[in-house]
């Protein structure tokens, strides 16, 4: 069975050996699992969060294969290079799938810092229906224009189709990786966060007023645009969501202040 690395010594060794912005990055990245978890995103041990380490560009971090999202502590974290070279001491490893096009994103795309990828009910539902989301609340709206799409392959463990996913992205902070399930970026972790945030509710609110059987209405495209220009208008020159991500990090310490061990 899979074990926290976060026990006595390994802790204090781990925090002495790296910089004080990599260990930041570390209690964010545990709090971004903590707290999704808390939200019903993610309840195994699949899926992924990754994080470009501050001051190091081709180096990030990403969870280990084996822990559930519930348990995951700052120590836990994987720290690798593009060849998946292990740069932390670890007895654990990095899900194929997982590391072929994280890497990849955080390789390609410099101005990003951290890639989130989950499979919740809503985003899976929602993956599959043919004209992927649509707008009915005044939440979506914030995503209007920054969702991309990239059509089921398989296991992503391929290498070759992590340039179509970098391809299809584009310049947006959200896909619907079709069949699959939802995929984020940012330039921090509460950009990646906040932009799932958005991005799972449009899909909750889609997937429960679909199965209504009633005659929908979507917000009318020159209302959605105004929102959405309302919206960019609040945060022009500023990640996404860090006010947002703010009162996650003190969520996180409230649900079990050991995540930041």
């Amino acid at each position: 069975m899979a074990k926290s690395m976060a026990a006595g010594g390994n802790v204090t060794r781990l925090r002495n050996a790296v910089s004080d912005a990599e260990w930041e990055t570390r209690v964010d990245l545990a709090a971004a699992f903590r707290v999704a978890h808390h939200l019903g995103w993610n309840n195994t041990i699949n899926n992924h969060i990754a994080a470009r380490v501050p001051g190091e560009p081709d180096h990030f971090l990403m969870n280990p294969v084996g822990l559930g999202w519930h348990e995951i502590k700052a120590s836990d974290l994987i720290k690798s290079d593009w060849n998946g070279n292990y740069l932390s001491e670890t007895t654990m490893t990095l899900a194929p799938a997982g590391f072929n096009f994280h890497s990849a994103i955080l390789r390609e795309k410099r101005n990003l810092n951290c890639t989130f990828h989950i499979h919740p009910l809503a985003a899976v539902l929602v993956s599959a229906m043919e004209d992927g989301l649509m707008f009915y609340d005044q939440s979506s709206c914030s995503l209007y224009g920054q969702v991309s799409y990239h059509d089921f392959e398989g296991l992503a463990q391929e290498k070759d189709e992590a340039p179509r996913i970098i391809a299809d992205l584009g310049d947006n902070f959200t896909m619907i990786m079709r069949n699959h399930g939802a995929l984020t970026v940012g330039r921090t972790i509460g950009e990646a966060f906040s932009y799932m945030r958005r991005l799972v509710g449009a899909c909750e609110v889609q997937s429960r007023l679909l199965a209504c059987g009633v005659k929908l209405r979507k917000v009318p495209q020159d209302v959605l645009e105004f929102t959405k220009s309302q919206m960019d208008a609040r945060h022009p020159d500023k990640p996404y969501g860090e006010l947002d991500w703010k009162m996650y990090r003190r969520l996180a310490e409230q649900l079990d202040p050991a995540h930041a061990s």
